[in-house]
């Protein structure tokens, strides 16, 4: 461990850029996306569970050491999962624990890295054509080198595929339905970036048709659900592209963490109170998350502010779909590991938590 740590020079632009890309909607919902700064051989990173628009507000930084846990990762070291042993315990006195991906920003050799969950990449990311599609869109910024990282389990799993590209220092690295990472020298790199790659990547959502909260309401009475409050989230239920897109399968890991692997829908007769006979008498679990189709979005009264926001993030995903795209989903298994993963029946209970749940 170096003899003296301080935070690097810079560490509140730092912290405002992390702020900034946690207020913004369409690049992070709740606890996802971390940041990371490293110097003089300590990377302070995003704790697990808190929310990156808090940085600055509150502690949300823990510094770890960089060169035992990229060895632990590279050996296949298990303590490489939560990287809690690599935490310099004098300097976290919140008692924070890492976010789940530290490794891989350790991995990466770039002094600032950015991991947000941007709507316009995940729309490029989700699809079974995404390498063509992003090789267009990519090459509006010549100047920026990139490379798409195939779908892995959050932690251990994805940092080992980040890390057999780390050595090529790139500048961006496309998470296939996961999200975007943006590396620089600096944060004012990183930040102009952003901004590029976010330009580049941008695609017009879909936005027909208005919810019918007078029927929502209706239907939802009594029954434990309520309408979502954000309009953009009825958008799921508005158009029948977005709604097949959204309930064939997950497109990627928070939804499943924070709203579950499936999604309800109502037929036209049927009724909430129908809905969770049928899912009782299957012996499963009642969705958090139920469409109405041509009405609109209802969502659990149990569900996390966390977990509402990811019914927005589903709207902004798949109303950037195009109609016909052929769409990658995760799978059945690569769902019931993130569900029996301990990092992130972690991640849920400090949401509920927060939640005062």
């Amino acid at each position: 461990m170096p003899a003296q740590i301080s935070r690097p020079e810079g560490f509140e632009h730092f912290l405002a850029l992390s702020r900034r890309i946690g207020s913004d909607i369409l690049k992070t919902q709740g606890a996802g996306g971390n940041t990371s700064f490293k110097q003089d051989g300590v990377m302070w990173v995003k704790a697990s569970g808190t929310w990156l628009s808090e940085a600055g507000v509150k502690e949300i930084m823990v510094p770890v050491e960089v060169a035992p846990l990229v060895e632990a990762l590279r050996v296949g070291d298990p303590r490489a999962e939560k990287a809690t042993d690599f935490v310099v315990g004098s300097l976290n006195a919140g008692n924070l624990r890492p976010s789940i991906e530290a490794s891989f920003h350790a991995a990466l050799q770039s002094p600032v890295v950015a991991h947000y969950h941007c709507v316009n990449t995940l729309a490029h990311a989700v699809l079974e054509d995404r390498e063509a599609r992003l090789a267009t869109r990519m090459a509006s910024v010549p100047d920026l080198s990139w490379a798409t990282i195939p779908y892995r389990r959050p932690g251990v799993p994805l940092a080992r595929e980040i890390e057999k590209v780390a050595d090529t220092h790139p500048d961006v690295l496309v998470l296939f339905n996961h999200g975007i990472i943006v590396c620089g020298s600096t944060v004012e790199e990183v930040a102009d970036r952003i901004e590029r790659i976010t330009a580049a990547l941008e695609i017009a959502p879909r936005q027909d048709g208005v919810p019918d909260m007078d029927a929502l309401a209706v239907l939802s009475e009594g029954s434990g659900f309520k309408p979502a409050k954000d309009p953009v989230s009825h958008r799921v239920a508005l158009d029948p592209v977005s709604l097949r897109a959204a309930t064939a399968g997950s497109l990627y890991p928070d939804h499943v963490i924070f709203l579950g692997a499936k999604i309800g829908i109502l037929s036209r007769e049927s009724s909430i109170a129908d809905l969770m006979y049928d899912y009782e008498q299957r012996d499963t679990p009642m969705p958090k998350m139920v469409v109405a189709p041509g009405k609109g979005v209802l969502l659990s009264e149990t569900l996390t502010p966390g977990g509402a926001v990811m019914a927005r993030c589903l709207a902004d995903v798949v109303t950037r779909i195009p109609d016909n795209a052929a769409i990658a989903y995760i799978g059945a298994d690569a769902e019931y590991e993130l569900t029996h993963w301990e990092a992130e029946q972690y991640r849920q209970a400090l949401d509920r938590k927060a939640a005062g749940r």
